[in-house]
């Protein structure tokens, strides 16, 4: 009897629609539960924006007008179930391109509306940091989360599942950013970041010593623009000079100025709140550099770490729909008047 409740309540298990789309991917996820994923597919627009060298907000707006129906079939007919299978409804309501957020909030608006289901709204760092929830089921909180990405590198306190405290956040570019500013007068192209990460693997780290800022000795804040101009400022004087370039060197000793700037502080800042775990989310988590030195710093302060694989680090519906599933749990509940916010504070 037992056995026969337990299958019930596996076949019958809570599911979540998740709809993502605060930048240029487009994505949409169906979850069971918090952390089972029946399907989660990302249409990225990558190589439409390679010609502009970033991503051009008006463009990538429309794309997801026409992409998003055409993957949110995709997204149940792998996760095989219908519409009306769905118990939740959860949409990054920002931060991110306003109008890219508004076509996901439409669609997840509309499809409550229809349904007469709940609609969550998430907040896009939050998802970030639930996506290592889905990678890691044992995961759970408290813990300190590092988010590195396009638009944001931030270190949170995460004290439960609905629970942060931003420690520290960037004061100008995030990371991510410069990553593809510095990829892109390199001549490199975009996405910046997995261009340095490649780039860098041949080049000497120590060729050029590019400034660590580290702003006030308590602030766990973060500066990359000044590094961003050292990089051009070296550029141009080699060039004054007629000095030969290394890119690679170039591209190895900006991207360790800036990692061991972010790994020293979340490193701090895990033993000043009494963290025993260091949890990695955000794109540019993928970085084959930053996760080197996090391993070998955690292993060092006895420190365990956390990322999420590649696929789970980008922009997807997958890590919404975990962040939606604990919002509701703990009894958040939005209405029709959810709107984007294009800079929500965590």
């Amino acid at each position: 009897m037992e056995r026969i409740e337990e299958e019930m309540m596996s076949e019958n298990k809570f599911l979540t629609l998740a709809i993502e789309t605060s930048c240029d991917e487009t994505s949409i996820a169906v979850l069971s539960g918090d952390r089972e994923v029946l399907s989660n597919i990302i249409s990225s627009q990558i190589e439409i924006h390679k010609a502009y060298g970033g991503v051009v907000p008006e463009i990538a707006s429309r794309h997801h007008l026409d992409n998003i129906n055409l993957v949110l079939e995709e997204a149940l007919g792998e996760a095989k179930i219908k519409l009306k299978d769905v118990d939740l409804i959860g949409v990054t309501s920002g931060p991110g391109l306003v109008g890219a957020l508004l076509i996901g909030l439409a669609t997840a608006k509309a499809i409550a509306y229809a349904s007469r289901k709940p609609l969550i709204g998430v907040h896009h760092i939050m998802g970030h940091i639930c996506a290592n929830y889905i990678a890691h089921k044992e995961l759970e909180p408290p813990f300190l989360a590092v988010v590195v990405s396009g638009g944001h590198t931030n270190i949170v306190d995460v004290t439960g599942y609905n629970t942060y405290q931003v420690l520290g956040r960037t004061r100008d570019d995030a990371a991510g950013e410069a990553f593809d500013k510095v990829a892109r007068v390199l001549g490199l192209g975009y996405p910046g970041g997995p261009k340095i990460d490649e780039l860098a693997k041949s080049g000497n780290p120590q060729a050029i010593a590019f400034k660590r800022v580290y702003l006030e000795k308590d602030s766990y804040d973060f500066s990359f623009s000044g590094i961003k101009t050292g990089v051009l400022n070296y550029l141009n004087t080699q060039k004054l000079l007629g000095e030969p370039i290394q890119r690679a060197d170039v591209a190895a000793s900006f991207q360790l100025a800036v990692v061991e700037v972010i790994v020293n502080k979340a490193i701090k800042a895990a033993q000043e709140m009494k963290r025993d775990k260091i949890v990695l989310a955000g794109g540019v988590a993928a970085n084959s550099l930053l996760r080197r030195l996090f391993e070998e710093a955690c292993e060092k302060a006895d420190l365990k770490l956390y990322y999420p694989p590649p696929i789970l680090c980008t922009d997807n519906a997958a890590m919404i729909g975990c962040a939606a599933h604990y919002r509701y749990q703990a009894g958040f509940v939005d209405d029709m008047s959810l709107d984007a916010y294009p800079n929500l504070k965590l």
